[in-house]
């Protein structure tokens, strides 16, 4: 199998990790039909993963709970987000089996851990539209998240 193949082939997925944040609401259909793509053909599981930094957690916890001192698994916060319920229902609506996860750390660490956690078959993350210089590099996240992951990573630039 040379290796275009092995990037595109979706036999034996069982785990497809799509890693979204906060910026991703504005890429929510691009995300969910590259996800379709591989995971229906196969009846792959999809983890939605949130990465939160300390900051970007607090914030969460205090625009979507009540009281900011009160505890919250970040798996549940996660999938209070609205990018995360946004891709959920779209999915479900295809019938994809989808699972909230998140952790605390550095973006691209993150991913490649609850990648290895969950066993993931294929890593999906999102990005921005480069400049023509910018092309020949991806954002940091990305990046680390390609050299690092388990997994083939497929990333999904802005139409």
């Amino acid at each position: 199998m040379n290796e275009m193949t092995a990037a595109t082939d979706t036999r034996g997925l069982e785990t497809v990790l799509l890693a979204v944040g906060s910026r991703d609401d504005a890429r929510v259909d691009t995300l969910v039909d590259a996800v379709t793509e591989v995971t229906v053909p196969t009846d792959a599981t999809v983890i939605i993963a949130h990465v939160f930094d300390p900051d970007s957690y607090r914030e969460a916890v205090e625009q979507l709970l009540e009281t900011p001192d009160e505890n919250i698994d970040p798996d549940e916060l996660a999938a209070q987000m609205s990018v995360t319920q946004e891709i959920i229902d779209e999915l479900e609506a295809e019938s994809v089996t989808t699972v909230p996860r998140a952790t605390t750390g550095t973006s691209g660490e993150g991913i490649v851990s609850i990648a290895k956690d969950v066993s993931a078959d294929r890593v999906i993350v999102g990005g921005r539209q480069r400049s023509p210089a910018g092309k020949a590099i991806f954002g940091s996240t990305a990046q680390e998240v390609m050299l690092n992951a388990p997994c083939p990573v497929t990333f999904v630039r802005d139409r």
